[in-house]
């Protein structure tokens, strides 16, 4: 039987979500992602990337093995999930895990340290790639803001909880996933992976850079707009992607 206070506090969740249409995670504070739990508030996204689903799987379309990979870069990783997934994953390799938000690096801190994980993830405040040490990751995966503006005006109102500049991505939702495009060669292993997620952007990407072999990845549990390229293949493409991104700045 609930005490008068306790029934008050259960009243107010439900008031903020119903009233509020505040997300579930935001009042209890808790997100699964890959079979984890995270602390998530109102300074991160929800955990909700299909990229978990390549996590459990090990990446296994392109690594045979998972001891190929030693070194991980998670970059925009808000609440640190899908770097902390890949410490688990991965159990001999080293995880850099970065973003331009202090605060959602402060949260990553706070699950990195439920997680046990303070000697081998390493958190890095960088815009994109301006403070990333000079590696050879092996993997690199980034679910970087891609919301276009017109489609921000068009989420539902649970987004509104959700950090802005977490979301939106400028006019066409290119604006960092170009320079991720660009500059990712420099920071990868000659057999290494980027794995990108766009949502929605997908068609954008690819009627922006239709000469580009984007592997779009299809998932069991549902999901879409995640590709992967080769250091290789972005290497080959670089110069189509400095004029897309010239040519959504004009």
């Amino acid at each position: 039987v609930l005490t008068m206070d306790e029934r008050l506090k259960v009243l107010d969740l439900y008031e903020q979500r119903i009233e509020e249409s505040k997300p579930a995670a935001y009042i209890t504070h808790e997100a699964w992602f890959a079979g984890l739990s995270f602390y998530v508030d109102e300074r991160v996204l929800i955990p909700r990337s299909p990229i978990a689903e390549l996590i459990e799987q090990q990446f296994a379309f392109w690594f045979d093995e998972p001891e190929q990979v030693n070194n991980i870069l998670d970059m925009c990783t808000g609440s640190g999930c899908i770097a902390i997934a890949c410490a688990y994953a991965f159990e001999q390799a080293q995880v850099d895990a970065s973003d331009i938000s202090a605060d959602a690096l402060a949260v990553a801190e706070i699950n990195r340290a439920n997680h046990g994980l303070e000697q081998r993830v390493q958190l890095i405040e960088s815009d994109l790639f301006t403070d990333i040490p000079q590696k050879a990751y092996e993997l690199i995966i980034c679910n970087p803001p891609y919301v276009s503006e017109a489609e921000m005006q068009q989420l539902p109102a649970e987004f509104e909880h959700e950090p802005a500049s977490a979301l939106t991505a400028g006019k066409t939702g290119m604006d960092f996933v170009l320079p991720v495009l660009i500059e990712a060669p420099e920071y990868m292993s000659d057999d290494g992976l980027l794995v990108v997620e766009v949502g929605y952007s997908q068609p954008a990407l690819e009627n922006l850079l239709p000469e580009v072999p984007f592997f779009w990845i299809d998932f069991e549990h549902g999901g879409q707009g995640v590709f992967a390229l080769s250091a290789l293949q972005l290497g080959e493409h670089r110069e189509a992607f400095r004029r897309a991104l010239a040519e959504i700045r004009a």
